[in-house]
């Protein structure tokens, strides 16, 4: 697995300015056969730790037993969920949210949790780590711990499990003890301020989905078009219900694919975003970041892949 945790930065050339301004076509590609029905809001979350602090300052309480089912578990591909509040959340392969230590280091990577603070909070094996959809492949590292074993790193930070978390979604950990937060892919703390303008989330009924800055589900229309140029169809009273995503920077995205990533003008003079040329929205039918109470509204109305694809419709 790559060592380095440092993210190249990246210098968009013109070429690559030119491509993503001339990217827009036709869709020819078949979307996922999926249901095309309304899948109503995904489950939430589980509530957010109290942070209380235990006796002995990391939360470990006495009750924790050295036989729990996430010590040593692999990691898998890591996958993003999204937490009302929290924001982007890092998963390991079995959803179980990712924590970092606020006494560890990133620069280096060093971690200062051992004995019955690692029973508590298992260290997440960096062995056969892999980068899930929004994630970049460039925060993923190890360190050695004092035990010889190499520990999966995200940005510099050493990675943790929480033994109270026993379900996909749970952030027991998040807050405890002041010092134990979920981590955002990019190895920060989690929170809805740490949100791409767009990024992909990992959603039970529809797989990778896009999300916008607030971590709400982003549509597309399919009475829009993609070529020659992008068009919305959705005006008026629709526009109201299905608010235009205003303009993103490529720069300020995460696992959505760049080309065809760019604003266009609506004829109203307002400014929207397309993936992969096509127009995209949010529904005011979804309360909270994990809704998706917008699938398959009408039978044209669908989330959409990191690829710009609308995800459950029908072949066209």
């Amino acid at each position: 697995m790559k060592t380095s945790w440092r993210t190249a930065a990246l210098v968009a050339t013109a070429a690559s300015v030119l491509a993503l301004t001339t990217a827009c076509g036709q869709d020819n590609v078949t979307p996922p056969a999926a249901a095309a029905q309304n899948v109503g809001a995904s489950a939430s979350a589980a509530g957010i730790g109290t942070g209380v602090t235990a006796g002995n300052g990391y939360g470990a309480d006495g009750a924790q037993s050295s036989a729990s089912p996430t010590a040593a578990a692999p990691a898998g591909k890591l996958t993003v969920a999204t937490n009302p509040q929290l924001g982007n959340v890092l998963t390991d392969g079995s959803g179980l949210t990712l924590y970092r230590f606020d006494k560890d280091t990133a620069e280096p990577p060093k971690t200062n949790c051992d004995g019955d603070c690692a029973t508590t909070w298992p260290p997440v094996p960096a062995d056969d780590a892999n980068a899930g959809a929004g994630i970049d492949k460039a925060m993923l590292g190890e360190v050695t711990r004092a035990d010889g074993t190499k520990q999966l790193t995200i940005g510099g930070w050493p990675a943790y499990r929480y033994a109270k978390d026993l379900n996909s979604g749970d952030v027991n950990g998040q807050g405890v003890g002041g010092k134990w937060f979920a981590l955002a892919p990019n190895g920060k703390k989690a929170s809805l301020t740490s949100l791409p303008g767009l990024s992909v989330r990992k959603d039970p009924e529809l797989g990778d989905i896009v999300v916008d800055k607030n971590g709400r589900t982003v549509y597309r229309f399919l009475k829009d078009k993609a070529w020659p140029k992008s068009v919305s169809n959705c005006t008026g009273a629709c526009l109201e219900k299905w608010p235009a995503v205003a303009p993103v920077s490529a720069d300020d995205t995460q696992g959505v694919k760049k080309k065809g990533l760019m604003p266009f003008t609506r004829p109203d003079g307002v400014k929207q975003m397309s993936v992969n040329c096509w127009p995209i929205y949010t529904f005011t039918g979804d309360k909270a970041p994990g809704d998706t109470n917008g699938q398959g509204v009408g039978g044209t109305w669908y989330a959409v892949s990191p690829e710009g694809k609308p995800i459950g419709a029908p072949a066209q």
